[in-house]
């Protein structure tokens, strides 16, 4: 019975295809990160958690940075597609502005560890997305949806790329204090999602061209 469990762990670590071994790695980096934080990641322990020998993961990264890197490419795809996905409920170009906001906090909080790999100091080389660019380039969408506004009347005029860097500054702000628990002993009482459509009115108020309730 043992040897045939040991056959089978070894079959099972042999029936990682192409995919499942990156996908299990990058799983793996997220928990571990989130648990124990990044001075605890090692290709050697990711492999363990992953269930696999200490040399899988340098069939798919050269090196820890190369992983961190997958996983925050991962993190701005999946941050853009959820801002654009908010966006799309929303009637107006203002709102949609708003809804961007409000997405971005909202993700950064739902995942906490991407987040922190997305923005770390970790990288000492420019992150070099392996897919379309525009799949996460949430500050694209931020300059996009401020320009449609600002044709639309609804937003004042101003250079699109500063207004949108004035915008980013407060979510990312907020998004960063709320995953680093920072507002624990402020008083606040309000939840995350309720906090961030508060901060993101207020900003709007001040680029908005008419009142903003």
């Amino acid at each position: 019975m043992a040897v045939r469990g040991a056959r089978k762990k070894v079959a099972d670590k042999a029936h990682y295809h192409h995919g499942d071994l990156r996908r299990a790695l990058l799983d793996a980096s997220l928990e571990l990160i989130s648990q124990e934080g990044f001075g605890a990641l090692s290709l050697r322990e990711v492999a363990r958690r992953a269930g696999v020998t200490h040399a899988a993961p340098y069939r798919h990264f050269a090196d820890k940075e190369a992983l961190l890197a997958a996983v925050a490419e991962e993190g701005f795809r999946s941050m853009t597609a959820r801002m654009r996905q908010d966006m799309a409920r929303e009637p107006t170009p203002l709102q949609r502005l708003m809804a961007c906001g409000v997405a971005y906090v909202l993700f950064a909080v739902e995942n906490a560890a991407h987040f922190r790999v997305m923005f770390g100091p970790h990288f000492t080389r420019p992150l070099t997305p392996s897919g379309s660019q525009e799949e996460g380039n949430s500050f694209q969408v931020l300059v996009d949806v401020l320009l449609e506004a600002q044709r639309a009347g609804e937003v004042r005029a101003g250079e699109p790329h500063a207004l949108a860097l004035t915008c980013w500054s407060l979510v990312h702000g907020l998004a960063s204090l709320w995953v680093d628990r920072q507002l624990e002993h402020t008083g606040l009482s309000t939840g995350v999602e309720a906090l961030a459509r508060e901060q993101t009115r207020m900003l709007m108020r001040g680029l908005a061209l008419t009142p903003v309730e």
